[in-house]
């Protein structure tokens, strides 16, 4: 399946409109009601997706002063699909100048024999801000997970902020080893990035013990911008620290 879903939003001097909202294939695209201010855009699956063999997109614009938050309607599940080659999902994400976007899916489950390779692309104005929060739950109940390749990479002013790929499930090497994710099976991070941030934020452990899950939460080099990483045991001690994490950053 080849598909790509496409959302604008803008500022017509008083609120956040959505001029776009194009569902195509899986994702269909609905518009929520709001609760505290900006538009809220629901990402619903239509079909089971993404399986093997699927080139699915997601492109949204956000333009001057616009704020928006993206959800789903349910956790996105990579499955085994009829083709014998990797699923991939790309989203493109740019936000311009002054404008708000709240990205907050449900979590992604890789489950045994899916292959996916996922990449998030965001481009930031230098006065625009970003929540950005990502959940992946490797297999379901006593499951091995299937492979999962992830990326995100983040620009502000055209400067790289952030670059990061990892990768879960065989075949890559250590990724459920000691220096990996150990026993922890949910994994995820939580990007804020805000022209207001304080600049004396300082590296933050959070959690009651280290060796069991645990976030930590430091500030990126270059821009103001907190990066929370947590490993847990269930995807909802997952939430819990990144929701704590969210806290000590300053935000709500």
């Amino acid at each position: 399946m080849l598909a790509t879903a496409r959302i604008r939003a803008a500022h017509n001097g008083r609120t956040t409109t959505l001029p776009l909202l194009h569902s195509d294939g899986p994702f269909h695209l609905r518009r929520l009601r709001s609760r505290h201010g900006p538009a809220r855009v629901g990402v619903i699956g239509a079909m089971s997706a993404p399986l093997g063999g699927d080139r699915l997109a997601l492109d949204v614009v956000l333009g001057a002063r616009a704020e928006l938050e993206v959800t789903t309607g349910a956790a996105t599940i990579a499955l085994r699909g009829p083709s014998a080659g990797p699923a991939t999902y790309d989203v493109r994400v740019t936000v311009g100048e002054h404008a708000s976007l709240h990205w907050l899916p449900h979590p992604l489950i890789s489950t045994r024999g899916s292959t996916l390779h996922q990449s998030h692309r965001v481009d930031l104005a230098p006065t625009s801000r970003l929540l950005w929060r990502e959940e992946q739950l490797l297999g379901r109940t006593a499951e091995p997970p299937g492979h999962l390749s992830t990326r995100l990479t983040v620009r502000r002013d055209g400067r790289p902020l952030l670059d990061q790929h990892t990768a879960y499930g065989d075949p890559a090497p250590a990724w459920d080893g000691p220096a990996g994710l150990g026993p922890h099976r949910a994994v995820g991070q939580l990007l804020v990035v805000d022209p207001l941030l304080s600049p004396e934020h300082e590296p933050l452990l959070v959690g009651d013990d280290p060796a069991a899950d645990c976030a930590v939460l430091a500030p990126l080099a270059d821009g103001p911008a907190l990066l929370a990483t947590a490993v847990a045991g269930t995807p909802a001690r997952l939430r819990a620290l990144l929701d704590l994490c969210l806290a000590r950053a300053g935000r709500t």
